[in-house]
């Protein structure tokens, strides 16, 4: 009778059993292995932008500028695992404003979460995180060797909050209305219109309002190490690959050519503005070189997903000589973009998020219109596009400029006169870059 018994309460269960491992996904150990690897890559890229932007700035602001990078890590990291991810990827409140989910308060909920695609949640959720640290971290190019330290960790912990997160999660959360606009929602693959775009804008509006620094641009502000600037372009371009391909959350077709794309583009970025400098200042330069390297990974980042290598290379050449164009402009109007965080963040983010329709491979175009009931255009996709675009620049810009009022009643922003004429480095931080090196 026990043997009965068993026999029954076996056969009973079996079925139960099977259900909730068919409801459990299993972990995907090469896709978990690639995403593993493009955090590490995305982290790479913070301490490769403080190396870029370390180079290009005066001897006595080396240090200063590069702990603009490093203090984002940190403050960025724990504001992510507090109330970022959960904001960013939570369900709507506040009629969608930004997301909400108890269970990624401080990440307390996901301990045994396995994603759909059979990647722990935990690793999602970090690979996000490198992108609300780089974000504001690029912002501090455009007002750089003039900002607090102090104003500066205040600044970018709200901008973190009010602009980044809510941006996030109307592009890339399930339920966020741009990333359900048109047929198959605003196209923003890595980050262009969440990145590039919004720390562009918001660049541009803390350049403005802070003003130029002292003396510029009558006197010459020479970078202070070019070959260190080389070297973190180099490790941006590698770190870009995680950026880029790392985004398919997969590791399979989509991430080849995410991945093919992005090499393309920075290649063709690089190698169109140096042929510019060469026929409009008779000469090649290590800094244009890099620039272009910025303007075409720029570019690509929205577009990585969706386009073959053809548009990639003409995204990173259109996108170089508008960002050539931007930066010329910018040094007739005068204003003091430090680093040209607008000029090839700002614009090279647009161009790509909106000339990117012109590339779209067929497939895409194919589904939306199956999706959209059969009829789906570019220039329909173009009007999705240039919407999402015009809507991240006016948060961002809106955003940024009352973010700077209110935070500069509490803490001045702006380096006092002193602490500007001295350098950062000693300043704020009691400390220099090159030693016994003069820092002027």
């Amino acid at each position: 009778m026990k043997k009965v018994f068993y026999l029954f309460l076996f056969l009973f269960l079996l079925p139960l059993a099977q259900l909730q491992a068919a409801d459990t996904p299993e972990i995907d150990t090469g896709a978990t292995a690639w995403m593993l690897t493009s955090t590490a890559l995305v982290l790479l890229m913070i301490p490769g932008l403080a190396m870029f932007y370390g180079g290009l700035v005066r001897t006595k602001n080396v240090l200063g500028t590069m702990m603009h990078s490093f203090a984002a890590m940190g403050i960025m990291t724990v504001l992510w695992v507090i109330c970022g991810y959960s904001m960013a990827f939570g369900s709507n409140i506040l009629g969608g404003w930004f997301g909400w989910n108890p269970d990624y308060f401080l990440l307390s909920g996901i301990d045994e979460s396995i994603m759909e695609g059979g990647i722990p949640e935990y690793i999602f959720s970090m690979f996000q995180a490198k992108f609300a640290i780089i974000t504001p971290a690029l912002i501090a190019g455009a007002f750089a060797e003039r900002v607090s330290f102090k104003g500066y960790c205040f600044f970018i912990a709200a901008w973190g909050i009010l602009i980044y997160n809510p941006l996030c999660h109307w592009v890339w959360a399930s339920d966020g209305f741009l990333f359900n606009l048109g047929a198959k929602g605003a196209i923003d693959f890595a980050g262009g219109t969440v990145v590039h775009i919004s720390a562009g804008v918001s660049g541009l509006v803390a350049a403005i309002w802070l003003g130029a620094r002292k003396s510029h641009p009558h006197l010459p502000m020479r970078p202070s190490n070019l070959v260190m600037t080389m070297i973190g372009a180099g490790l941006l371009w590698v770190g870009w690959f995680g950026f880029n391909a790392g985004s398919s959350i997969t590791s399979g077709l989509s991430t080849a050519q995410a991945l093919t794309a992005t090499q393309i583009a920075a290649a063709a970025g690089a190698l169109v503005w140096v042929i510019i400098e060469g026929f409009h200042q008779g000469k090649a330069t290590a800094l244009g070189f890099v620039s272009g390297i910025l303007a075409g990974l720029v570019a690509i980042t929205p577009a990585a997903g969706v386009v073959q290598p053809v548009g990639a290379m003409a995204l990173g050449a259109l996108a170089t000589i508008i960002c050539y164009l931007a930066i010329m402009l910018k040094n007739k109007l005068g204003y003091d973009d430090t680093l040209d965080a607008f000029g090839i963040h700002g614009v090279g983010g647009i161009v790509g998020a909106i000339f990117l329709v012109f590339f779209i491979r067929e497939s895409w175009m194919a589904d939306a219109a199956s999706i959209a009931g059969g009829s789906w255009s570019v220039w329909q996709q173009l009007g999705v596009q240039s919407l999402a675009v015009l809507i991240a620049i006016t948060y961002a810009g809106v955003g940024t400029l009352i973010i700077l009022f209110v935070v500069n009643k509490f803490t001045p922003i702006r380096s006092s006169e002193e602490g500007e004429m001295r350098g950062l480095d000693n300043h704020y931080h009691g400390e220099r870059g090159y030693g016994m090196i003069n820092p002027n």
